[in-house]
């Protein structure tokens, strides 16, 4: 309500119903004392008188508030037993199930009602409100056609009330508990429903902002290009005029230098003897060259040459022939000007304004605006009185004064005579007056008991009010404690509602923050995990690193100890071998040497070379022919040239990569 009332006073007081009007008078005036236009507020209402511009929201509130209590009312037909029939219902015609009719109409569909017609509804006594009805305060406009949030919003009401259903009832204790909680969670989920809209709003209006950015950025743009452009043209436009401005220069230009061209053969003017004496430049004063005059020719001719000059006897003869005057100097001192003194430069100015005006006064100037001029209309000549003579002013002025005296006498007589014809009217109005006194003494005694009862009923009236003024404090001290403790209990209440909603929010923020934080908790232990078995790990890998390093420095020290020993003993042996061969070889002669060479050849050497020859066609065989062979053929090949040489079975084995 409050909304609707600060809105509807912004329409009243909107600048948009303001409307200028032009002052004929000052309309090209720019004085702020004398404006050229005036605001006016306009009569014509936008709004039609027929609409309401009460708030609506209290007669819709009573009327959910009357649907809730009364149930919803829905429009039924009374039901018709099956055995009765209508009077005559045989003998009507079977008619057709659809028709078609025509039906042409003065209006358009826009002119007509376009909002669909809702029509009201009556509730059979006894029935149940169909869910139907809970969509009553949706109208066209405002819910209707329902939209997707219309139907969410309806999904909504119906879990809402599926789970209304489901609360354990008020008057079961054992279950407020469980009750309360429901409450509870379904407050959490509701303010999470809520913080979710604010979201989609958010995002709703920051798209709007950003569509409304871009179009200021393209408008922007636009407004740049056609800048660019008009300032394009108009440089062109310059550039054009620029260039017609020479072209007509350029003609301008040839035609008078045809001109000239074909003014050479014209015959030359009379000779004007005064501008060339005037002119200092001219043929007079310095002649061309060209034209057959040379100067400097005849220089010779303005040299004085005269024997009184040239020698000094001459000089002193032209001094002899010259008189005395001629050779004695005369100098006369100039007159100082006659002059006030010395002017200064204001002076000098003011006298040379003055002069500058007297000439412009002496100009006349013509009329620059012809106007006539009144005269003004001649006032008449001033009345002139004569003088009066001494004596008869005297005179006048005692006329003057006797007629005053005159006056005065005769205004006395006619009040005397009017208090003659009136005198016993005036003694009658003396009786009445003396009369009258006893009643007056009366009427103060009236005054005085009336004065008497009026401050009585004064002091009962102040009683009263006292009275009625103490009750009225301690009744009002009493509604001031009520009210004081009732507003004091509602600011109580919400400040509770307040900060339940605020431990709600808390307790949501540190349930997010103890999930947040057991997550953490779980990946730092299971990091924990992972690094306390690497770390096993490695102390395994050093473990069997030293392990296997101390074991071959104990076979390599065992096998050195191993080796020495088999050497000092292969040494004690080769010395007993050869003592018993030196023993053995003395008592044999040639015949047995050369038997026993030949059982070395026959043993020992022709079947080393025989295993030399085989080895190496079956390694020429793997290598060269690249055959494949079966697992079983490989195997023994390899362990006939195992027999023959390991070395070459290990080539074998890394060709094939086996």
């Amino acid at each position: 309500e409050i909304d609707h009332t600060r809105l509807s006073h912004k329409a009243l007081s909107s600048v948009d119903r303001v409307r200028k009007y032009p002052e004929f008078n000052s309309m090209f005036s720019n004085l702020p004392h004398h404006p050229h236009y005036t605001l006016r507020l306009d009569a014509t209402d936008p709004v039609p008188n027929f609409i309401d511009r009460r708030w609506r929201g209290l007669s819709e509130q009573r009327r959910e508030t009357l649907q809730k209590l009364s149930g919803p009312l829905i429009p039924f037909s009374k039901q018709i037993p099956p055995d009765v029939v209508f009077e005559g219902g045989a003998e009507h015609p079977d008619s057709p199930f659809q028709r078609t009719v025509g039906v042409q109409t003065d209006y358009r569909d826009s002119e007509a009602q376009t909002e669909p017609y809702s029509p009201e509804y009556t509730l059979h006594p006894g029935t149940a409100p169909p869910e139907l009805l809970t969509l009553a305060s949706l109208m066209w406009g405002r819910g209707l056609p329902a939209g997707l949030e219309e139907v969410e919003m309806i999904e909504r009401a119906r879990k809402k009330r599926a789970w209304e259903t489901t609360l354990p009832p008020l008057n079961d204790l054992n279950q407020l508990e469980q009750r309360k909680r429901m409450m509870d969670e379904m407050e959490r989920k509701e303010w999470a429903f809520r913080e979710q809209e604010i979201e989609k709003l958010q995002e709703a209006r920051l798209d709007l902002l950003m569509q409304l950015l871009q179009q200021r950025e393209v408008q922007q743009e636009e407004a740049t290009v056609g800048q660019l452009d008009e300032y394009f043209a108009q440089r062109q436009r310059q550039k054009e005029d620029r260039l017609h401005k020479i072209r007509s220069d350029y003609v301008l230009s040839v035609r008078k230098l045809l001109a000239k061209r074909r003014a050479v053969d014209v015959k030359r003017g009379k000779r004007d003897v005064i501008s060339e004496h005037s002119d200092y430049g001219s043929q007079t004063y310095a002649p061309l060259s060209r034209h057959g005059v040379f100067p400097d020719r005849h220089t010779a001719r303005s040299t004085v040459t005269s024997r009184l000059l040239s020698t000094y006897q001459g000089l002193l003869e032209l001094e002899t022939s010259l008189p005395a005057s001629a050779l004695e100097p005369r100098i006369k001192a100039p007159k100082p000007r006659a002059s006030k003194g010395f002017l200064s430069r204001s002076e000098r100015r003011e006298m040379e304004l003055m002069r500058m005006h007297q000439v412009r006064a002496e100009e006349k100037k013509p009329l620059r605006f012809l106007y006539k001029k009144e005269k003004p209309v001649p006032r008449p000549s001033t009345p002139v009185v004569d003088v009066p003579l001494e004596s008869e002013e005297k005179k006048e002025l005692a006329v003057i004064y006797l007629q005053k005296l005159l006056r005065g006498r005769s205004i006395q007589n006619q009040m005397l005579e009017g208090r003659a014809k009136r005198l016993e009217l005036i003694q009658e109005l003396r009786t009445t007056h003396a009369l009258q006194r006893e009643e007056q003494e009366l009427q103060r005694a009236d005054k005085q008991v009336t004065l008497a009862l009026q401050r009585e009923r004064e002091l009962h009236s102040t009683k009263i009010s006292q009275i009625d003024a103490y009750m009225a404090g301690l009744s009002g001290a009493v509604l001031v404690d009520m009210l004081d403790f009732l507003a004091k209990e509602l600011v109580r209440l919400q400040e509770e509602r307040r900060i339940h909603a605020f431990t709600l929010l808390a307790e949501r923020d540190r349930r997010i923050r103890e999930a947040e934080e057991s997550g953490r908790r779980q990946v730092e232990e299971r990091r924990r995990r992972e690094e306390d078995e690497i770390f096993k790990q490695v102390v395994k890998v050093h473990q069997a690193t030293v392990d296997l390093y101390l074991e071959d420095v104990i076979i390599r020290t065992i096998e050195h100890t191993a080796e020495d020993q088999a050497r000092e003993e292969i040494h004690h042996m080769a010395q007993e071998l050869d003592a018993i061969a030196h023993a053995m070889e003395q008592p044999r002669d040639s015949v047995q040497s050369e038997e026993i060479v030949a059982e070395l050849v026959y043993r020992f050497l022709i079947p080393e070379v025989h295993k030399i020859t085989v080895r190496d066609r079956v390694f020429n065989f793997c290598f060269f022919t690249q055959v494949e062979f079966k697992a079983e053929q490989i195997n023994d090949i390899l362990m006939v040239i195992s027999n023959f040489c390991p070395l070459h079975s290990y080539i074998i084995l890394k060709g094939y990569n086996l």
